[in-house]
């Protein structure tokens, strides 16, 4: 953990941000509500999981909270850098102990459950509704920090998954083109599949474990019409017809075509199979490219993302927002720090710097989206794209989907059953 206090007055993100930064907060110049520039003063503290690492930390430090200080002269703030990995535990023990940050960063699903308790302000009564973020994001996106009809939290970056080839391997099977539906894929991956002699996998045809298994399964969900829970986020639907449907397809992927062996690849790898060759399709996170630009930058031009196809397109979100405390004294600067971070270029640059999805969409005709190929895809597809959560609960339950779909990978139980038992443990969870 770093805290770091910092107040300076040095430039803005670069010069030719100047003005865009000065004019607009949030991608909507009219989201400020009827805050005035001048009473915004106070200290703040901010807790994030990213601008992570010396060069993160060096965005943050000495470039975007300058450019802050340069509209809010009369603030100051205190940074307390989490990863996401610590960020819940952070937030648990702050809000136990009732030193809560004025400014918090957390992931898409997170908002429900501190909302529900409670620790976040509802921006509507400071000036920003979801009505007013309609015209700068997709409503998936709005409705990520929003419970209950309620705006709790601004989205900062997205983090995608969708299906990516080795259109290179895919060409010297005869594929032109990536999958465009589940049986598509099967047949792909079970032609691209090699093994030598003794039957050792060499390649993968669809690598699914260098994914977390509980984001890859959400992205066969959705694809197959499926959703975590019901509307109102009170009954899991995961296990319903669609979304054993999914699993039995992963199993079946698994199992019955052998496309991949457990142990083959995992979520730690070195490098990404797709880029070594190890696999001639995956369940890729967007920024796969950043790693394509270390490692195998020859490769650039035959990584393809695409969209997993069942009854309809499946793609994944997660993210990051911002929110404000509940709690805060200086509420109006918080709002200030949360909407410039959220605003055109210090979220452009946060996200260009973790090579993550701008969750704005002026953002799409940026340098930087227009040069990175799977956000660019990611950017043109967030209107099917899906994120999970939905109960307050949803931290709790999370972490018992990866065991559940491995149980099924590895045949101790039946997909079914392992959803079964998973949809009762999170009954379980949401009545406590």
């Amino acid at each position: 953990m770093k805290i770091h206090r910092h107040r300076g007055r040095v430039g803005l993100l670069a010069a030719a941000a100047a003005l865009s930064l000065v004019l607009t907060a949030c991608g909507n110049g009219d989201t400020d509500g009827n805050q005035d520039d001048g009473d915004v003063s106070g200290e703040l503290t901010m807790l994030t999981p990213i601008y992570e690492g010396t060069e993160g930390n060096r965005l943050l430090e000495e470039e975007i909270l300058p450019a802050f200080y340069e509209e809010y002269p009369e603030v100051t703030v205190s940074v307390d850098y989490q990863t996401y990995g610590t960020l819940n535990e952070k937030l648990t023990t702050a809000v136990a102990g009732g030193l809560i940050p004025d400014v918090m960063m957390m992931g898409v699903g997170w908002v429900e459950a501190f909302a529900a308790n409670g620790v976040l302000a509802e921006l509507d009564s400071l000036g920003v509704t979801a009505e007013s973020l309609a015209g700068d994001y997709t409503p998936q996106i709005v409705a990520g920090g929003t419970v209950d009809g309620s705006l709790y939290a601004l989205p900062i970056m997205l983090d995608t998954r969708f299906g990516c080839a080795r259109m290179d391997l895919l060409a010297e099977a005869g594929y032109e083109q990536p999958p465009a539906s589940w049986e598509e894929l099967r047949d792909y991956a079970v032609a691209l599949t090699e093994r030598d002699g003794s039957g050792t996998l060499q390649r993968a045809g669809f690598d699914m474990l260098s994914m977390d298994l509980r984001q890859m399964y959400e992205v066969f969900l959705f694809s197959a019409g499926g959703s975590l829970f019901n509307e109102g986020a009170t009954e899991p639907t995961f296990n319903s017809a669609e979304g054993v449907a999914a699993l039995e397809f992963i199993t079946g992927l698994m199992n019955q075509d052998q496309v991949e062996d457990i142990g083959f690849s995992n979520t730690d790898a070195d490098v990404h199979p797709l880029l070594n060759g190890r696999a001639a399709m995956a369940v890729c996170h967007n920024n796969l490219w950043i790693q394509l630009q270390e490692a195998a930058p020859e490769l650039a031009d035959q990584i393809q993302p695409f969209l997993i196809n069942g009854t309809q397109p499946g793609m994944f979100f997660g993210g990051t927002l911002a929110t404000v405390s509940a709690s805060s004294e200086n509420q109006q600067a918080a709002l200030a720090l949360a909407q410039f971070l959220a605003g055109p270029e210090p979220s452009l640059a946060a996200n260009e710097q973790r090579g993550n999805v701008p969750a704005l969409t002026e953002l799409l005709d940026s340098g930087y989206v227009q040069g990175n190929p799977l956000v660019q895809f990611a950017m043109e597809n967030l209107d099917v794209a899906q994120r999970e959560g939905g109960p307050p609960q949803w931290l709790e339950i999370r972490g018992d989907f990866s065991p559940a779909i491995e149980s099924a990978l590895l045949e101790q139980k039946t997909p079914q059953q392992a959803l079964d038992d998973l949809a009762e443990a999170a009954r379980a969870a949401m009545g406590r």
